[in-house]
Formats: structure tokens, sequence, C-alpha cells
């Protein structure tokens, strides 16, 4: 991405991708969930991002799985790329480093100095 970090939605769209094929709203309830309700991704924000993380090439629109469920009309599904899978990977391990600092620091991992 060449940034100092990716966007959060960003990084949990991927992340949702990461291991499976989803539709908008699957990936909506995914977020959700993981993140306990911390980062809701309403549907403005969340098409949008589909289309940027596209245009990027990190993310291509894929058949649906067999079992996906039929009802209420065709939904679009999404699969993480290769491109995509390399800057989730970067960003994850931008994000362990800032976790291994604050364990060296002891803020998480061990006894606080404080």
């Amino acid at each position: 991405m060449n940034e100092a970090n990716m966007k959060p939605h960003w990084f949990h769209i991927l992340l949702s991708l990461a291991d499976q094929r989803l539709h908008g709203s699957a990936i909506m309830e995914e977020v959700l969930e993981r993140t306990e309700g911390g980062i809701k991704l309403w549907p403005g924000m969340l098409y949008g991002s589909l289309a940027e993380l596209a245009e990027r090439g990190w993310i291509r629109e894929a058949e649906a799985p067999a079992d996906a469920p039929a009802e209420g009309g065709r939904r679009r599904f999404w699969s993480i790329t290769r491109a995509g899978r390399r800057e989730l990977r970067s960003e994850v391990e931008r994000l362990e480093s800032y976790v291994r600092a604050a364990r060296e620091k002891r803020v998480v991992g061990g006894a606080s100095r404080a």
C-alpha cells in the first residue's frame, strides 16, 4: 500500500475474505461480530470500500459457493487476491511489530512497570 497503514475497515474486509468467499452483508456481519460491535460497516462505506479494494486488485468478484442461499436475489460474492493477501500480510506484520514493542515495555504479556 506504501502508506503508513491500511484503513481499519479495509483490514477487516480483507481479513473476512482471507479464508472464504463472502457477500457484502456477510462481510458486515463477520466484522461486527469479530470486533464485538466496535466496527460497523455501513452499506455506503462497505460497498465503496469493496469497489476501492477491487480497483486496487486486492479483491475480485467470485462465483457464489455451491451452498449459498438463493433467496433474496443474486448476491455478489468477493474473494481476496494474491495482491490482497500480500497487503493483508504486510499490515498484520506492521501491527505485530506494535504488539512486540508493547510487550517489550510490559504493557501486555507481563507485569506493568507502574
